[in-house]
């Protein structure tokens, strides 16, 4: 299991490659930042939400910090979540999506990753019934949205959330529509994937989704 320490934790999260660039009096102050809020969220930190918690507390720490060091408000948001951005590669589903059996192996890799890269505080619902050319399912509880909710930092979540329209939202041949997200105020975060035979412009229109 990874270690909880806000050292490895910048090194495992999107910003590990700013992080670096900034000023050591700032890298200082998130790792001081980061391990009080490790001490605040230890409920959520177990072994299947590391990878989440290293995004969670790591943003939480470095708009705050940067805010501490002079940034105002909208300056702080910007510089996390566009290097938070920046950081996604979605060529490698990009190429996968191209694939035939693009779909069909979603819908056997996805819940086998989520059932086993979530830990405490998440709830999926899982369609068995969905037609060949279709895959959805609902989270129905999120971290992101109970810790950044409670703190009153849902920006931080929903920019997150944008993170799923950088990976989907342009695959092949796919539509990726989600209409809300727990982040947003929706009631879950619905999810759903339709495979078409052509790709977007010929026949069918790409849904702008959230």
């Amino acid at each position: 299991m990874e270690t909880y320490e806000p050292t490895t934790m910048v090194a495992r999260s999107r910003y590990r490659r700013w992080f670096p660039t900034l000023p050591a009096d700032v890298q200082a102050d998130v790792y001081v930042r980061m391990g009080e809020l490790l001490q605040e969220e230890s409920h959520y930190c177990d072994k299947g939400n590391y990878d989440h918690m290293a995004q969670i507390l790591t943003s939480i720490a470095l708009y705050e910090v940067l805010q501490a060091h002079g940034a105002n408000e909208e300056e702080a948001y910007r510089a996390v979540s566009e290097n938070m951005w920046a950081f996604l590669d979605p060529s490698g589903m990009l190429r996968l999506a191209r694939l035939p059996f693009f779909l069909p192996l979603m819908k056997k890799v996805v819940p086998f990753g989520f059932r086993h890269g979530s830990g405490i505080g998440w709830r999926y619902t899982w369609h068995d019934d969905d037609p060949k050319e279709e895959f959805r399912f609902e989270c129905n509880e999120c971290i992101y949205a109970k810790i950044l909710g409670r703190r009153g930092l849902l920006k931080l979540g929903t920019m997150c959330c944008h993170a799923d329209i950088i990976n989907y939202g342009a695959l092949p041949h796919t539509d990726f529509i989600r209409t809300q997200t727990l982040c947003h105020g929706g009631e879950v975060c619905d999810f759903r994937f339709v495979r078409h035979k052509t790709d977007a412009g010929d026949g069918w229109e790409r849904t702008e989704s959230i």
